[in-house]
């Protein structure tokens, strides 16, 4: 009886193999005839159940399902079915999360839609994934005149104004202020002088996500990004200790200009002296 039991078994997954097998075959076929008469949408689908019965094809179906995907969310955006474009999308990308032209594509409908920060999140993915990805480097860098101020490059290249910052941090960390906010870190640079300066913690806050993937590159070429965490978050949204584990003894801010009132300084700085500063003794 046991032997029969197991041979019943063995018949019954090989019945199971041979129709999945059987499913992805017609799949796959009927998939070619929808693209064939332009049903990208049907494409799709048949595409979808195909790389979830059969993940061992993703490599040979890539191609053909990211024109399908493609084509299919160009029909998804003439209609103005966003949430559906987008869902596509991440369908995709949870097949394929580490393919640099759905995340490329995934931008440029972003871009399009004035979700700009969102957009350069895929497009630097997407370099990342390839750094000899043209279009994507093309993208990224078109979407960071959007977002990157030019303040950023004249305030960068303002040797004194940085010597000045540079010494004033040094004296705060030498006179024992050992942990270290740097909110609205921009490209890092105030992070990365606290570090130099012997600070023993460094966090940064920084609001934008380009700015915030861009100050990640800067301070990993600076070989800190195990020394200063990095938190994509408003200053107000900093919580201990879930995202600090306590308050710290300094901060330090350059966000105040022009438009001093409308980018929140007074609220940050308070809640930063309220909830983060070391109490006097």
């Amino acid at each position: 009886m046991p032997n029969s039991n197991a041979k019943f078994r063995c018949n019954h997954r090989g019945g199971q193999e041979a129709g999945r097998r059987e499913l992805v075959s017609r799949s796959l076929q009927s998939a070619q005839h929808c693209l064939e008469d332009q049903d990208f949408g049907t494409a799709y689908a048949h595409y979808l159940l195909v790389l979830n019965l059969a993940p061992e094809l993703k490599t040979s179906v890539k191609e053909t399902f990211q024109f399908t995907l493609f084509k299919w969310a160009e029909e998804l955006d003439s209609l103005a079915r966003i949430q559906d474009l987008f869902n596509c999308y991440e369908q995709a990308l949870e097949l394929y999360p580490n393919d640099e032209v759905i995340c490329n594509s995934m931008g440029e409908h972003l871009f399009r839609m004035g979700f700009r920060d969102e957009a350069a999140g895929y497009f630097h993915k997407a370099v990342k994934l390839n750094p000899d990805f043209a279009d994507a480097k093309e993208n990224f860098y078109r979407v960071a005149n959007w977002l990157v101020e030019r303040w950023h490059f004249i305030m960068l290249n303002d040797t004194k104004r940085n010597l000045t910052y540079l010494k004033a941090i040094e004296n705060a960390v030498h006179s024992g202020c050992k942990s270290v906010l740097d909110i609205g870190t921009g490209t890092g640079i105030l992070s990365m002088f606290a570090k130099k300066a012997g600070a023993s913690f460094v966090y940064a806050c920084e609001l934008s996500k380009t700015m915030y993937e861009l100050a990640r590159d800067v301070v990993a070429a600076n070989n800190m990004e195990r020394e200063i965490k990095l938190l994509h978050l408003k200053s107000l949204d900093i919580e201990i200790p879930k995202h600090i584990p306590e308050r710290v003894s300094l901060v330090v801010t350059e966000t105040v200009d022009a438009g001093l009132f409308g980018e929140g300084i007074v609220e940050s700085l308070i809640h930063a002296w309220e909830h983060l500063l070391l109490q006097p003794k």
